[in-house]
């Protein structure tokens, strides 16, 4: 007699967390090529329980992860699932301040069982508040690299859609067929 098996595909979401618009930015662009639904973690929380596939979100603000209080706070739900985590600053992938931001923010045991991929992002600095002008320009002062410095003066722009691919990429690669 012959069993027939059903299959269903891996069911992720999107959380994440940001401050100026770029996390969202890829967030909807990542939602779009998945078909997985984005949570705005500012404005809503969630059920996770219902999710085999995790794309966590987070914009860095002074050196810190945005969601890594959301994330260290539902570590106990979420850590046998599948996650990757994507981080959006001004920094380029390769940088050492990006290891410096993770291990800043998360605890060792989130950061061995998680993914990550950093995207640089946008920061148009007419449209933020005063107050994160002048924390940029104070922070600016104490900055050697004058790139960096440059960039927490004047902005920058490095939003573009193909920055997503590892993640998609990735998601492809968890999205096998899982016997019910």
């Amino acid at each position: 007699m012959l069993i027939q098996s059903k299959t269903r595909k891996m069911k992720g979401a999107i959380f994440f967390t940001g401050k100026f618009g770029s996390t969202k930015q890829y967030a909807q662009w990542i939602s779009e090529a998945t078909g997985f639904p984005v949570f705005d973690l500012n404005k809503e929380i969630p059920d996770s329980t219902d999710y085999d596939l995790l794309i966590l979100g987070s914009s860095v603000f002074i050196g810190k992860l945005t969601i890594s209080k959301w994330a260290k706070s539902n570590w106990k739900i979420i850590k046998d699932k599948s996650i990757i985590l994507y981080s959006v600053s001004g920094t380029e992938p390769g940088h050492p301040d990006l290891k410096k931001y993770i291990t800043d923010s998360l605890p060792k045991e989130i950061i061995q069982r998680i993914k990550y991929v950093p995207l640089r992002g946008r920061l148009i600095m007419d449209k933020l508040p005063w107050w994160t002008r002048l924390i940029l320009r104070i922070g600016s002062l104490g900055e050697k690299d004058p790139d960096t410095q440059k960039r927490m003066t004047q902005g920058f722009d490095f939003m573009e859609k193909s920055n997503i691919e590892p993640i998609i990429k990735w998601v492809r690669s968890k999205q096998k067929s899982v016997l019910v």
